[in-house]
């Protein structure tokens, strides 16, 4: 099960938050059909946020068509968004996992690794536009 965390130097919304962590579960297949999203009151006592933030967060997820709602009973993973996951591709993570601990090794902060990786993504996004 999904565990959420909050980050409030992200600048994004709490529920945005929220659905960006769901998302990125299913894309690397943490989160599989017919796996079960945490209670809503699960997430409000583990996080201390608004019943409210946590439900639109759902509500988008479930309009996305990424989750679905049962009442009375919990909601659930719908589907996946993409056919490939990360565990199809393990040797590609194993060499991102190297590259971060390489990068720590030399004394830079998860925030430069994230701005170098974004670089290079967005680097090759531009390269294939070209």
């Amino acid at each position: 099960m999904i565990k959420f965390y909050l980050d409030s130097r992200s600048g994004l919304a709490p529920y945005l938050q929220l659905i960006s962590q769901v998302r990125r579960a299913i894309l690397l297949g943490f989160l599989v059909e017919g796996d079960q999203l945490p209670t809503v009151k699960a997430v409000v006592a583990s996080l201390a946020i608004n019943p409210n933030t946590v439900s639109k967060a759902y509500r988008e997820l479930e309009y996305q068509g990424l989750v679905t709602a049962r009442s009375g009973v919990g909601t659930f993973v719908a589907r996946s968004v993409e056919s490939t996951s990360v565990p199809s591709h393990r040797s590609l993570h194993d060499e991102f996992e190297l590259s971060i601990a390489g990068a720590r090794d030399v004394g830079l902060t998860d925030e430069t690794i994230e701005a170098i990786f974004n670089d290079c993504l967005n680097s090759s996004v531009a390269a294939g536009e070209a």
